[in-house]
């Protein structure tokens, strides 16, 4: 796969090479990261990308479309498959342009929505002041009680009758524990809502029955296919077939142009992994993991955000330790552990600070590694961060990362292609 990439841009190359070897031996905690196939990789770079298919399977603006009909097709079938809805859009580029297609389908400009607070969780295309969403709309944001650290169905109650939103946003990018969807539906009805879900980070334990679904309960789900579903990066809406016509317009040429062929054959191969038994494998194997990663934290005295995890990642609250997000993140890259500074909820610091750090497991148990290793893991972290500027300890840790990783390889076909 790199020799014709060495032939013709060894800069590249070598960046692309270093890449592959940083994934390969450090050990990649980032929660909304993942490890695709070398079957999705190849999809993703097949010559699917040289062609122009505006509009939809059998209704084309091109000629030349039939193949890749094909594979939107595959696509769209294969997830309705996978997650049980009416109907399925696989054009978004990202998880983002998904909820803007939601958005501008059903809402006009300066509409109401309810949604949680990045702050507490939540994500920037929830309505985020800085992003288009927050700019287009007028957005009241709910949060977690202080006390429990879970949603606080109360407040999004009070909110909903006060406010009456044109539409209420479900989902997050960090928040722990299992989503009441059935909850959230019932009080839209009250106030004459739409609901939409993001289920970005828990799709794959939603699409093998790990978490509850938001099917039944929501006129809109979004994804993207990249997390847990261990796809390509990309986006996907789901939506009940009243909306279907409406979706549809709305990505295109609402506000896409050409979709992009190549992601959209290598999301037909990933939803095709998703569905195989394995796949429901992984998914636990995901979940077991971040309780045992939890555990071990909390065992050697960290304090984890709502008392531990009842999905793929966790959030570890430092100021018990006396250290920021920021400081932590950036002493456990240097012992080549990756994860990233986050808020916690109610937090002192500023965003870019941060008082935590998010830890999630689904690129390690696609790595094959277990609760053992989370456990030898969960004890790494806590060294470094014990003693975060102690440059021994770093060297140690980094020395045990690249023996585990060493027994768990990743892409070895393409760390011999580099290193041939």
């Amino acid at each position: 796969m790199m020799e014709e990439i060495w032939k013709v841009d060894p800069q590249l190359a070598d960046a692309v090479c270093r890449e592959i070897d940083r994934q390969a031996n450090k050990l990649e905690l980032i929660a909304s990261e993942n490890f695709a196939s070398l079957a999705v990789l190849q999809a993703q770079g097949c010559v699917m990308t040289n062609k122009y298919a505006e509009g939809y399977p059998g209704k084309r603006y091109y000629g030349g479309c039939q193949w890749v009909d094909v594979a939107e097709d595959l696509a769209r079938e294969r997830a309705k498959e996978l997650f049980g809805c009416d109907h399925v859009n696989v054009q978004p580029h990202s998880g983002t342009q998904a909820n803007m297609a939601v958005y501008m389908a059903v809402l006009e400009p300066g509409d109401i929505i309810l949604a949680m607070d990045l702050a507490h969780g939540g994500h920037l295309s929830h309505g985020a002041p800085v992003n288009f969403s927050g700019q287009l709309y007028k957005v009241v944001f709910y949060g977690v009680d202080r006390r429990t650290e879970t949603i606080d169905f109360d407040q999004v109650r009070d909110l909903a009758r006060k406010h009456r939103p044109r539409l209420i946003v479900v989902g997050a990018s960090a928040y722990p524990r299992v989503i009441d969807f059935a909850a959230f539906r019932e009080i839209a009805d009250e106030v004459g809502a739409y609901v939409m879900a993001d289920i970005a980070h828990i799709a794959g334990m939603v699409a093998v029955g790990l978490h509850p679904s938001p099917i039944p309960y929501c006129e809109f789900v979004t994804t993207t296919t990249h997390k847990t579903l261990r796809g390509p990066r990309g986006g996907m809406i789901m939506c009940r077939q009243e909306f279907a016509q409406i979706i549809d317009k709305t990505v295109f040429p609402g506000i896409q142009g050409g979709p992009l062929m190549h992601v959209i054959a290598a999301k037909a191969v990933a939803f095709k992994e998703a569905l195989s038994p394995q796949f429901k494998e992984y998914q636990s194997q995901i979940l077991k993991n971040a309780a045992a990663m939890a555990k071990t934290l909390q065992d050697k005295g960290f304090r984890i955000v709502s008392g531990g995890t009842d999905n793929h990642l966790m959030l570890v609250d430092l100021r018990g330790k006396g250290i920021t997000g920021k400081e932590a993140e950036g002493a456990l890259e240097e012992a080549a552990i990756t994860v990233n500074k986050n808020m916690i909820p109610f937090d002192p610091q500023k965003p870019f600070i941060a008082s935590g750090i998010r830890i999630g497991t689904p690129a390690i148990t696609t790595r094959g590694m277990k609760e053992a290793e989370m456990v030898a893991i969960g004890e790494m972290i806590a060294r470094v961060l014990e003693d975060p500027s102690n440059a021994k300890v770093k060297k140690e840790v980094a020395a045990q990362v690249k023996a585990l990783c060493e027994r768990f390889p990743l892409y070895p076909q393409l760390q011999r292609e580099c290193a041939g």
